[in-house]
């Protein structure tokens, strides 16, 4: 059974609370002053990308569909708010019937993104709109700052499966949602069973240092692991001696060793001489796979090694530095009334300090060079150029309150290794740098 099909949270049955207290006085004030049925858009979007990155990744798109479709407010949290005073009664009946009957469109997920790019747009009254705003930044950021991460990580690999494994060093719900952003970011399998039975990403997993350390001896050990899981496990080789150990499990499981993992110290050494070792012993199939806090420099320094594939924990699950997209929920078109007929007119904040919005409702298009390789990320307002209208980039996600854009995660996945391709060179460079694409910006 995949229970991503089913479009189910990930263990609450109400996303309702997944805001922020302002967001509820707003919509009580708007009630009261007769402004919460305007017509409302909101846009998603970043105004930088995290220092040196050439590009992001939206990831989360999903995540977030579920969580739109599972806002509500059930008794007990009406009943909740109403003990903090939170809201008046007005509020709480409003909100006692609150579904999200709006549109929502974007980026669609695996996509890749720059500052400036329209990632996900909500349009409906403003009451139910801005009440979204922190659920959907709480999963946007967090899951595209992984998924960023995992590409970097992917290209550092060149092909080499990546096995994400850093639950133990999240919070447990986002470690799930960790490791689903990290497979449509390019990770081939995760140590998390949660994911793997949410999502259905393939799971993977051995043993660790404390099982070796069970036994009396590190024969012991590993006899009794190929014995459960035959002579295709991986074995655990430095909880010792390496050199030791390589030769006890070629012994023990005989050549056709599936492989064995190293966790510690020089891994670039110690690959090149446990390969050699393991040829030595007739064991040329087995595979060498490391782990030990990688990242995608790391990563990178392992190119020439003999590794075939690579564990990460820590630095993947925090955005390997950069645990946010620092992405931005933001009011750029409304209406003058709450006449479903009433015109939009564009609106921005102004501020000091980096601050500043582009008003109006925006479509985003990605201009190919000659080649077919992409040259600039192209956000306007008002009529598309026609060169520009079979290069649009924004998908419908919502129409009318009903999803429309539900998929499997492996298309997600696919997709991004496609726009990553579609970039020039110089994006899958680790080498710090300005964002691979410059943003252009046109309006009508």
């Amino acid at each position: 059974m995949n229970t991503a099909d089913l479009g189910l949270p990930v263990a609450v049955p109400s996303t309702a609370l997944f805001t922020d207290h302002y967001e509820l006085t707003m919509v009580q004030a708007a009630l009261r002053g007769g402004t919460a049925d305007r017509r409302s858009v909101f846009e998603v979007f970043t105004r930088r990308l995290p220092e040196g990155r050439r590009y992001g990744v939206v990831a989360g798109t999903g995540r977030v569909l579920d969580a739109v479709a599972n806002f509500r407010f059930e008794p007990e949290i009406l009943e909740f708010l109403r003990e903090r005073e939170v809201v008046d009664e007005p509020t709480l009946k409003w909100l006692a019937d609150y579904r999200f009957r709006g549109d929502i469109s974007g980026y669609p997920e695996g996509e890749v993104y720059f500052p400036g790019s329209p990632i996900m747009r909500v349009e409906g009254t403003f009451a139910e709109c801005v009440l979204l705003e922190t659920v959907i930044l709480s999963i946007l950021n967090h899951d595209s700052a992984v998924a960023a991460a995992a590409s970097r990580m992917a290209v550092a690999a060149r092909g080499r499966p990546l096995i994400e494994m850093g639950a133990r060093r999240t919070h447990e719900l986002s470690a799930v949602a960790a490791a689903r952003a990290a497979y449509v970011g390019g990770f081939s399998t995760t140590s998390d069973l949660a994911a793997g039975f949410r999502y259905g990403i393939p799971t993977v997993g051995t043993s660790a240092h404390a099982f070796t350390l069970l036994h009396d001896t590190e024969r012991d050990a590993f006899t009794a692991q190929v014995e459960s899981m035959g002579s295709g496990t991986t074995l655990l080789v430095d909880t010792y001696d390496v050199a030791e150990a390589v030769r006890t499990a070629v012994e023990v499981a005989g050549p056709g060793l599936g492989a064995v993992r190293i966790d510690s110290g020089d891994l670039l050494l110690l690959a090149h001489r446990v390969r050699q070792q393991l040829d030595e012993l007739g064991a040329r199939d087995t595979r060498i796979i490391v782990t030990s806090d990688l990242d995608e420099y790391a990563i990178a320094s392992l190119a020439a090694a003999p590794v075939d594939a690579y564990g990460v924990g820590t630095q993947l699950v925090t955005g390997s530095g950069h645990p946010t997209a620092s992405m931005v929920y933001k009011l750029v078109a409304r209406a003058d009334s709450s006449d479903p007929g009433a015109p939009l007119r564009p609106v921005a904040k102004k501020s000091m300090g980096g601050k500043l919005s582009v008003g109006g409702v925006k479509w985003a298009a990605r201009r190919p060079d000659a080649d077919g390789v992409a040259e600039a990320e192209v956000v306007g307002t008002g009529e598309v150029p026609a060169e520009l209208a079979d290069h649009l980039l924004t998908v419908d996600l919502v129409r009318g309150g009903e999803i429309v854009a539900r998929e499997r995660l492996e298309a997600a996945r696919e997709r991004h290794l496609r726009a990553r391709d579609g970039l020039p060179l110089s994006a899958t460079q680790l080498s710090r740098g300005e964002p691979v694409l410059p943003t252009e910006y046109t309006g009508g």
